[in-house]
């Protein structure tokens, strides 16, 4: 699959899992999209290359002390994706804003519902395919 930032400043192509979507409405997700969720497909280890630009990497460090990298094209702050911060394989994970073919992925499953804004409807495991 490929993708590509706002402005155009970073594309890319991404191996990815269509079954593998989605969303996270934790208060980082919310505030890191500036949005009430985050939407996010997942990559096979390592599969994620970058065709064009070089991302601004943000180390975000989680509540638990794990540290993930956040990075954003540097001109139009789109949020690329997301990535451990650590050696080895990676598994990415796609902001599905940016893709291409954002219409084809549906997300399977919600994770931190208790973070979730009351006037956000709660998706159900029917209308998303999995589990809630």
């Amino acid at each position: 699959m490929t993708g590509r930032c706002h402005c155009g400043g970073i594309e890319y192509e991404a191996d990815i899992d269509p079954q593998d979507v989605i969303v996270c409405h934790c208060t980082d997700c919310q505030t890191l999209s500036g949005s009430a969720y985050r939407t996010v497909a997942f990559t096979a280890p390592d599969g994620l290359t970058l065709l064009k630009g070089e991302p601004t990497v943000y180390v975000k460090t989680a509540d638990s002390g794990r540290e993930r990298q956040q990075s954003f094209c540097p001109t139009c702050g789109a949020p690329i994706y997301s990535a451990p911060n650590t050696g080895g394989p990676k598994v990415y994970g796609i902001r599905v804003g940016t893709l291409d073919n954002r219409r084809d992925l549906v997300p399977s499953k919600q994770f931190y519902c208790g973070s979730r804004l009351d006037w956000l409807p709660l998706m159900q495991a029917e209308d998303i395919g999995g589990d809630v």
